[in-house]
């Protein structure tokens, strides 16, 4: 296998290791799917787009609050339509059993929900990651606004989590005046990556890190292993250095390494889950 092959084989191992399937199976007991609707806005999209949400719900009445799962992004084009209906199944009843009801978007230009794939940053040169996250947050946030308005579900507690390129939309999502919105659990969250240890301009993923930090406005957790080949421990840290010294509040921890890529940590649901837990019970509004 040529280089080339052999790196876009790798990214989407990431992708679909880290929780997506290639065609959703029947839907489980406590498994739904809704439409959300995606605003029109500048640029690629001139009429609102619709897109696939899947939602686990814990057995009860609740009120339950609400954890938004959002998904990487695979460095080819041809693999974006390939996922599906995303799900995070085995992710998403990890954060079932912490008693909430979890919602998982397909954003736009992923699997089968409509519109193109609008989450480009331009020239590798000199990316606009910026701009590239806040496309990512309006898919996130038009399923959160969906979630919000369903019974049994406390659109007054609400938690952004993320993998990849939809952790970096999560932690733009944030920079918004997001109703209910109470933290953001990142997971290896970043842009631009091209190869193993290859992204391109990190000084600009570092600034929009920063830019971000200035309008964050709610504790965040951030999750990056030490063997993750995407956003290594040093980019991470200046991420989160440049993040936290323009205002942003976030705790970094470096996690253990994870089979052959760190990048595909989310699936160590195992390890995972005691460390986000206590971030999210240290919250005044965690469930009791």
């Amino acid at each position: 296998m040529r280089a080339p092959e052999a790196a876009r084989a790798l990214a989407l191992a990431a992708f679909l290791l880290a929780g997506v399937a290639f065609a959703a199976p029947a839907l489980a007991p406590d498994e739904t799917v809704i439409r959300a609707t995606v605003p029109a806005g500048p640029g690629l999209f001139t009429s609102d787009k619709r897109i696939d949400v899947t939602m686990f719900k814990p057995k009860g009445e609740g009120p339950f609050p609400i954890v938004v799962i959002s998904h990487g992004s695979p460095r080819s084009a041809a693999d974006r339509r390939r996922g599906g209906r995303i799900r995070f199944e085995q992710q998403s009843r990890a954060f079932m059993a912490m008693g909430y009801a979890v919602v998982v978007p397909t954003r736009r230009g992923y699997g089968d929900s409509e519109g193109d794939w609008a989450e480009g940053y331009g020239t590798c040169s000199a990316p606009d990651y910026y701009a590239a996250g806040l496309e990512s947050a309006r898919d996130i946030l038009a399923a959160t606004d969906a979630a919000r308005a369903l019974p049994g579900l406390d659109g007054k507690r609400i938690v952004l989590v993320g993998q990849s390129a939809g952790a970096f939309g999560s932690v733009a999502a944030a920079t918004k005046p997001v109703p209910g919105l109470v933290a953001v659990v990142n997971f290896a969250g970043g842009r631009g990556s091209q190869g193993p240890h290859d992204v391109c301009g990190e000084g600009y993923l570092v600034d929009t890190m920063a830019r971000y930090g200035k309008g964050s406005q709610v504790p965040q957790l951030w999750l990056y292993s030490e063997n993750d080949l995407f956003f290594g421990p040093s980019l991470a840290r200046r991420m989160h250095a440049a993040f936290v010294g323009a205002g942003g509040k976030a705790q970094l921890v470096e996690t253990p390494a994870w089979g052959t890529d760190g990048h595909m940590y989310f699936r160590n649901v195992s390890d995972w889950t005691p460390r986000v837990k206590a971030f999210l019970d240290s919250l005044p509004s965690a469930p009791r």
